[in-house]
């Protein structure tokens, strides 16, 4: 059996679509688009937004996936058998994904501590207390933030261990339909809230004065959105793609993902906005809209209803995180798994479970600080460890304000850019974009836009990528 039956392939296209979607579909989409989107003038971040998805955004996309289906390999493998002058690109995205990984299960441990108070919620038993004031709370009590994180860790590892087929795609063929149904309820539901239309005003009427005062802020906030909303630069489609049959299409793939990746998200801002308006609510509050904020928002519903709404909606987010932190996981292990399958170690499974079970417990012991320090609260505000500016002694900026920030930075700030950035330029000028739309033939269809994809790698897609990585590099450092 070749190794890339043996490292496991997806059972159906279907399968691989409700994984890719899961992958993309995340806490990018249901925590920071709406509080971006709040942020930068609504409808005119959703338009930048839109532009580029298309232009950016779908081109990394599907580069990422043929290159994985092309080398039947993960990140680290699939660079150094293209070229090895740049084998190095793999590791880039590779220790992208895993830094990602050590915070991502921190936030996702959140979700889950809300999803289940308010499932206690509906039955009487309050854990919340406050809700003005639970947050912070929450955020300094070193043990419960822990508790969640590692337990929202071995959620993860539970379902990586179970594989591409058994764990991976069967999760997300049960998760993403529920999400979908889910959002489309607590969607309905605050719509008929007075005061909602205001929110819808604000996302879909056509007001171009944010550009004017801020053109580069909206630009680089809503390229940076995009880059990491779709899982790009982080090994996850390249690996995903490496599991993809020669049958499927990779251009109408990356289509239907870049669309429904983008669906949820402008749902998720039609829920979060218009209840913030309706509820006298800022949506302009930043990183603690999903949780403050949305807390009010449901504490003001009053009663079971109240705890219904948030019991559906967290839970939805908690769908939303652990489809994404599992494809992040695996672009990871598969890169021990393909190295095991090379040297004819692990067995059958290539070591899948020894694999997981190393990555997870590397995650919990560098994503502690996370967890410890309060969102950079520090020892002073409450929490058990200090943020990286107090332990350094220095002043305080994007990067170093919390641990969350310095691992962002690291990963999102410049490991993920910079690497799609040199993977757009190698396409564009040196393997050619011909080696990327020959591996989409393979599925027996012609590939479509050979023009558009050739100046989009030669020119757009690099030049969007510069304004990510400018933006990144802006945003973290001042």
């Amino acid at each position: 059996m070749s190794d890339h039956h043996r490292r496991g392939t997806f059972g159906s296209n279907m399968g691989f679509l409700m994984a890719a979607v899961g992958s993309a579909v995340g806490l990018g989409n249901i925590w920071g688009f709406p509080y971006k989107m709040g942020n930068n003038g609504g409808f005119v971040f959703l338009l930048v937004y839109l532009i580029l998805a298309v232009f950016v955004g779908m081109c990394v996309m599907m580069g990422e996936m043929a290159i994985g289906r092309k080398t039947r390999q993960g990140p680290a493998g699939a660079y150094r058998a293209l070229s090895q002058k740049f084998g190095w690109l793999g590791w880039l995205a590779v220790i992208a994904g895993f830094v990602i990984l050590c915070f991502y299960l921190v936030l996702g441990g959140m979700v889950l501590r809300y999803a289940v108070g308010y499932f206690l919620a509906m039955f009487g038993v309050d854990t919340f207390g406050d809700p003005a004031s639970f947050f912070g709370a929450f955020l300094t009590n070193g043990w419960s933030m822990v508790a969640f994180f590692a337990l929202f860790a071995i959620i993860n590892a539970a379902i990586v261990m179970g594989g591409v087929e058994g764990g991976i795609e069967r999760f997300n063929k049960f998760a993403m339909p529920a999400l979908f149904f889910l959002l489309l309820i607590v969607l309905i539901y605050v719509a008929c809230q007075p005061g909602a239309g205001e929110g819808y005003r604000y996302i879909f009427g056509v007001n171009f004065e944010p550009l004017k005062t801020d053109f580069l802020g909206v630009v680089k906030t809503a390229a940076g959105q995009m880059f990491f909303s779709l899982s790009l630069g982080m090994a996850i489609m390249l690996t995903y793609g490496s599991y993809l049959p020669e049958s499927e299409n990779i251009q109408k793939n990356t289509v239907i993902i870049v669309a429904f990746d983008t669906l949820i998200a402008i749902m998720a801002g039609m829920v979060v906005l218009p209840a913030c308006a309706a509820f006298g609510l800022d949506y302009g509050g930043g990183p603690g809209l999903l949780f403050a904020t949305m807390q009010m928002v449901f504490h003001n519903m009053g009663g079971f209803i109240g705890n219904l709404m948030g019991f559906l909606f967290y839970f939805l987010v908690f769908l939303a995180a652990i489809s994404s932190s599992i494809s992040i996981m695996e672009g990871t292990v598969a890169t021990r798994v393909d190295r095991n399958f090379r040297e004819n170690k692990g067995g059958k499974s290539g070591g899948r479970r020894r694999a997981s079970l190393i990555i997870t417990i590397a995650a919990l012991v560098l994503g502690l600080p996370v967890a410890l320090d309060g969102l950079g609260s520090g020892i002073a505000g409450g929490a058990l460890v200090n943020a990286p500016a107090q332990i350094l002694n220095i002043a305080v900026h994007g990067w170093n304000d919390c641990w969350l920030d310095l691992y962002d930075m690291i990963s999102e700030g410049i490991l993920m850019p910079l690497g799609s950035l040199i993977m757009a330029l190698c396409i564009g000028w040196s393997w050619g974009t011909d080696m990327i739309l020959d591996e989409c033939a393979k599925c027996g269809v012609k590939p479509w836009g050979r023009r558009f994809f050739e100046v989009c790698y030669k020119v757009i897609t690099p030049i969007g990528m510069l304004i990510v990585l400018y933006g990144q590099i802006v945003s973290f450092f001042g």
